[in-house]
């Protein structure tokens, strides 16, 4: 083989690098606690993780936390996409209202979503309603915001064009405003999935609704520490599997755009 040839050959794939990152993190908690360099009462090696998933996953308990979180991340994260898009639609294509709302908008964004946790325990106690409440306000200005984004963002000549031509509101919608709003409202939904999970398990853990956290609560407190990190590694695996598919249904609905089509020509 030329020195040429070496030249040529393509560097290794980012997945196979992220699979031997991966690969060194497993190794580094397994032999941590072996070596002593840290107690295994507080990180037992990456095996005993593994058996305490093993075991997890042999019952239904575990199945129908699963399930809960599942259910209640996707349940948070279609009521604010609904309500994020038609809210972002309406206050962006209105100035006066626009500008009325801002310092509203402004106001209620910033303020954390544990900070409602007294008032969702006050009204709902440890049911889902609970932590769909928070799941719904955090991924809610997720989506409002890039709306707001994406319908300031529409060329101003092609506005006024549809008015000229005295399109209906839903046609200046449909024609004008949606296919220059839709990339950001595709990154307010990748940013809203993950919030949604992050605020899910979030409130299961504290308030004690049903689902993955509160599992990891119960094996945290019965000092079940293996078990406690194997329903880690499955909200980790989760988050994963939610990033992966958001930016796949990004890339898909988004094939036509030019930044999308570059990606994958590159």
């Amino acid at each position: 083989m030329t020195a040429a040839t070496l030249g040529r050959r393509s560097p290794p794939s980012s997945w196979l690098l992220g699979l031997a990152g991966l690969a060194g993190l497993v190794g580094i908690v397994e032999l941590a606690p072996r070596a002593g360099l840290v107690d295994e009462r507080y990180l037992p090696p990456f095996s005993a993780m593994a058996a305490a998933l093993a075991e997890q996953a042999a019952t239904a308990e575990f199945w129908r936390s699963l399930l809960e979180t599942l259910r209640g991340w996707a349940t948070g994260l279609a009521i604010a996409m609904v309500a994020g898009v038609a809210l972002g639609l309406v206050i962006g294509g209105v100035p006066p209202l626009r500008a009325a709302l801002n310092s509203t908008i402004e106001f209620l964004r910033p303020i954390p979503s544990v900070a409602l946790i007294p008032l969702a325990v006050l009204l709902f106690g440890t049911d889902m309603r609970s932590t769909l409440l928070l799941v719904v306000y955090a991924s809610f200005w997720q989506v409002l915001v890039q709306v707001l984004y994406g319908v300031r963002d529409v060329d101003p000549v092609a506005r006024e064009t549809a008015r000229s031509y005295r399109f209906r509101p839903f046609t200046q919608v449909r024609t004008v405003i949606w296919p220059t709003a839709l990339p950001y409202v595709m990154t307010g939904f990748r940013l809203g999935a993950a919030v949604a999970l992050i605020l899910e398990i979030t409130g299961e853990l504290i308030i004690g609704s049903p689902g993955l956290g509160r599992q990891i609560a119960v094996a945290q407190t019965s000092g079940a520490v293996a078990a406690m990190y194997a329903l880690v590694i499955v909200v980790g695996l989760i988050g994963v599997t939610v990033n992966v598919a958001a930016r796949a249904t990004e890339r898909r609905a988004l094939r036509w755009h030019p930044s999308i089509r570059r990606d994958l020509a590159g």
